[in-house]
Formats: C-alpha cells, structure tokens, sequence
C-alpha cells in the first residue's frame, strides 16, 4: 500500500466535510475539495499528487469518497446532479459535537450498514479491510501498481538471461512499438550487433526517416557510471548525432543520470526498470491474464 503521509486519509475527512456543509447551503464537490485542501494546509504539489493512474488528485479521490460514505449514512444528501447538502440527520450529528467521524462511528447507522452489507464473514472483514487501507480505488490502484512493479521486475530477469540475438531482437521490437525505426525492417536492418553483447545503430526518430536517433544498449551486469554515458555521448559527437537513447538492463548512478541531463545533447536513459515498464505499456513480452474495467454512473443518460 502506497501512504501519502501528509495528505489526511478519507475518514479524516469525515468531519471536516460535514462541517462544511453545516452551513445548509448547496455545495459542490470541488468546493468541498478545495476547502478541505486550504483547511489541512496542502501545499500545491500535494493537492496535485495522483493516483497510480495519474488519472485524479489524491485529494479529490479522498473527499468524494469521505462525501459517499457520509450520503449512505444519510448525513448528507444530493437534491441535484453535481450538489450536496447536509440533512437534519446530520445537523444532528454535528449538535451531538462528535470528535471524530470514521466507519465506526457511521456504523450506527442503518442505511450506511446496509450499503456496507455483504454476505459471509470472509467478505464483511475484507471489506473493513480495504477501508482500513484506504479508498476503495486508491486500494485497486495501488494492488495494480504493485502487480506491475513485479511483471516489470520479472521481465528484467528475463532480459539479463536471454542471449544477445534476442535481446537484440526485443530492443527493435520494442523501438517500432514506440513509434521509432520506420517499418520492423527498417529499425532490424539499422541496427546490427556490437562486439559487447549490445545493440549499436542509427534509428529514424519518425516514419519518413526526417531525424535519426543514435541506439546502444547493453547487458551491464553492475550499475552504469557517468564515464559510459560520456563514451556514449562521445559516439554520438562522432556520428554527428543530436539524440541518443541508452538502454541497460541494470541501473544508472546518481552521476551518469546528472551527467545526461547537464549536456546539450539530448541522451535519453533507460534502465532496467524502466525497459520492463517500456515493455508492459507496448505490450511486448506480456499477455494479458485479467481485465478490471472500473465504471461509474453516466449522468448525462439521467439528465433530460
């Protein structure tokens, strides 16, 4: 589980958002969000801290689940599409001065229990589970983050085991992937084996072949140090080359990636690591086993 320690979790948000809309006036959620953002002190760059998906604000995921759970407990209501409201159930609430408001606490209430209802033990305690981690799709994000991390993981594994033909062969096929080398033709004949166990060639950067791309990749069983990447720029000076892309199946010191990023010559570094997560984004090496589409309510097919 991925924690945001500064960035209150959704029942910590509880209260506050009810308190919020104590006021009885209509609020929407983005009022709520940015309330609750100017009320914990968040600082910009936590307020835009995302998802694994990159998908939704931390934050926003946080207070709109903090607000469903407050609407099953009927603390709040929504009289419309878009607003919330507070209901005299929960101007009650807020009478009865509460220090904390959490699932326990709205446990008391019998539309939250049965919104929460799920048959057999086994199920009820994984559902308080997932709660205890946080929400719900931040749990799905998170497991499915993890899951990557290990394919990505596995698949470097694999990289460092395979002879150098076919290593060289999953670099091509991974760059036309990506868009680089014109045709698979192209990109193969472009590229040809070095005496290293590594691929060294010029790529085209686009199909009509209107910028080329220097390539080297290497098996590196330690971590690359800033002296290889200034060999590697030093070809690419040599080649009259403006772009490079450096590929490794280990890792980059702290020096080498500087290095790259001090330079006019713009180097691009991909690690092991980053090579396998290359590799699950264009599908290459992998095959799906599942597929979890997460849905919500249209509510533009509602609206007349």
């Amino acid at each position: 589980m991925i924690e945001y320690v500064t960035i209150p979790d959704y029942q910590a948000l509880m209260l506050p958002l009810l308190r919020f809309a104590g006021d009885r006036s209509d609020h929407t959620l983005r009022e709520a969000i940015d309330h609750v953002s100017d009320l914990f002190k968040l600082t910009e760059e936590e307020r835009g801290e995302l998802l694994p998906s990159g998908r939704q604000a931390i934050i926003d995921n946080r207070v709109g689940w903090a607000k469903t759970y407050l609407q099953k407990a009927g603390l709040l209501s929504s009289p419309k599409r878009g607003i919330f409201q507070i209901t005299d159930k929960g101007l009650q609430v807020l009478k009865e001065s509460p220090q904390n408001i959490d699932v326990k606490y709205l446990e008391r209430f019998p539309g939250f229990k049965e919104f929460r209802s799920v048959p057999g033990p086994t199920r009820r305690k994984k559902v308080k589970e997932i709660e205890a981690e946080g929400t719900p799709l931040e749990v799905l994000e998170d497991s499915y983050q993890q899951l990557r991390d290990e394919l990505a993981k596995e698949l470097q594994e694999n990289l460092i085991k395979v002879s150098p033909d076919q290593f060289e062969h999953i670099v091509v096929d991974l760059l036309v992937k990506m868009g680089y080398g014109g045709s698979r033709r192209d990109a193969g004949s472009a590229i040809g084996r070095s005496g290293d166990e590594g691929v060294d060639g010029v790529i085209k950067e686009d199909k009509l072949g209107l910028d080329l791309i220097y390539v080297q990749a290497k098996r590196w069983k330690g971590n690359v140090g800033r002296p290889v990447v200034q060999e590697f720029v030093g070809a690419l000076q040599g080649q009259k080359a403006r772009k490079g892309i450096l590929i490794t199946t280990s890792r980059f010191t702290s020096e080498a990636i500087a290095y790259a990023k001090s330079i006019e010559t713009r180097v691009a570094l991909i690690d092991g690591e980053a090579l396998g997560q290359l590799m699950i984004d264009h599908d290459l090496g992998v095959t799906a086993k599942n597929a979890y589409i997460v849905k919500e309510v249209d509510t533009d097919y509602f609206t007349q």
